[in-house]
C-alpha cells in the first residue's frame, strides 16, 4: 500500500494549503481567473461571494492520479467512450458559482465541447472548504464522486438537489470495493494491473 502521508503534520507538502476570501464579486472572481490564466496548481473556487484557492498537497495529488488512473482503464476494459477534462473551469455566471475539479469527464463520443461534465472527481484529503455539492448543484453536474476516508462516494443529481448513491448511474456496474481494493495498492502501476486482472478474470 502506498504510504499515507499524515495531514496533521505542519507540512506544506502534505496538508492541503486553502485561502479563504469573503465578499467578493462576480467581476473580482473572473478577474482572478484571468490573472491567473493557465497556470496549473491552485483550484479556485467560488460560491456566491465566497471565494477559496486551494493548492492540492502531495498526497492529494497522489490519490487523484491512481482513482484517475483505474477510472480511464476501467473504461477501456468496459469499451466506454470517455473524456477526460482535466480540472476544467467550469462556471455559471447566473448561479454565481465557479469550480475546478480534480478531475472531470464526460461519457461517450462527443463531437462538440461541452458545456459542463457527466462526472466529476473530487479527493477529500483534508476537511475544511467551500462547500463543493452546492457549487456542482448550481452548475448542473449529473454526478459528483468523491475519495474519502479510504472509500468511493456517489452523489447523483436527481431534480434540483444530490442524493448519496452505492453506485454510480452512469457506470452502475462499477464495484466501488472493487476500486477501494486496487487504491491500496503498493504502486498505480499495480493498482492498474489489479483493476485489469480483476475485470478480465472476476472469478480471480
Amino acid at each position: 500500500m502506498i504510504p499515507a502521508l499524515n495531514p496533521a503534520t505542519p507540512s506544506m507538502h502534505w496538508i492541503d494549503q486553502r485561502v479563504r476570501l469573503h465578499a467578493i464579486s462576480w467581476q473580482g472572481y473572473e478577474s482572478l481567473l484571468a490573472l491567473r490564466g493557465e497556470q496549473g496548481g491552485t483550484r479556485v473556487a467560488y460560491l456566491d461571494g465566497e471565494l477559496e484557492l486551494m493548492s492540492p498537497s502531495l498526497n492529494h495529488e497522489l490519490l487523484k492520479k491512481m482513482l484517475v488512473r483505474l477510472v480511464e482503464a476501467y473504461a477501456e476494459e468496459g469499451g466506454i467512450e470517455l473524456n477526460g477534462y482535466g480540472s476544467w473551469t467550469i462556471k455559471s455566471a447566473e448561479a454565481r458559482c465557479g469550480v475546478e475539479a480534480d478531475e472531470c469527464y464526460t461519457v461517450g463520443a462527443r463531437t462538440t465541447l461541452p458545456e459542463r461534465p457527466d462526472i466529476a472527481i473530487e479527493i477529500v484529503w483534508t476537511s475544511g472548504g467551500i462547500e463543493k455539492l452546492e457549487i456542482y448543484r448550481g452548475l448542473g453536474v449529473p454526478e459528483v464522486w468523491f475519495w474519502q476516508k479510504g472509500g468511493l462516494r456517489f452523489f447523483l443529481l436527481q431534480g434540483a438537489d444530490y442524493v448519496p448513491s452505492t453506485r454510480s448511474r452512469l457506470w452502475p456496474d462499477l464495484d466501488p470495493v472493487l476500486i477501494a481494493r486496487c487504491m491500496g495498492e503498493a504502486s498505480q502501476t499495480q493498482a492498474v494491473r489489479t483493476l485489469r486482472a480483476v475485470l478480465r478474470n472476476p472469478e480471480s
